[in-house]
């Protein structure tokens, strides 16, 4: 059982990829900063503050086939590591790719999340 701090870290997290699966862009939004960032792995920015976190998930929010499977979570600190399996409807058809997301996480809000893509897999 994580202690009360480990569990307010991974407070956001744990339900923003559960807004993602049940694909609810607002619920979603609800546990980024408002001014936060969004990198691909090491450090390309793709999206920063919620606004433009929005404008790249709306659209993915309408596969019907994405979901997030988490495979594992690991906490330090402040940072919260997932890896997950993500399961996507790629232009190529249905897809996997496996992902790990680090974010940061200040007030009970993600203020950055690094994400590092493996290769995608049709399936």
């Amino acid at each position: 059982m994580p202690n009360s701090d480990t569990a307010r870290v991974i407070l956001p997290v744990r339900s923003q990829l559960e807004a993602y699966n049940a694909k609810d862009i607002d619920a979603f939004l609800k546990w980024w900063a408002p001014d936060c960032e969004y990198y691909s792995f090491p450090s390309t920015l793709l999206a920063r503050g919620q606004d433009e976190i929005r404008l790249r998930h709306e659209e993915r929010f309408r596969e019907p086939d994405l979901h997030g499977h988490l495979h594992s979570r690991s906490v330090v600190g402040n940072l919260v590591v997932d890896y997950e399996t993500v399961t996507r409807n790629f232009p190529e058809g249905k897809g996997e790719v496996d992902v790990i997301g680090l974010y940061e996480v200040e007030d009970a809000l993600i203020v950055r999340a690094w994400f590092k893509m493996g290769q995608m897999r049709l399936v």
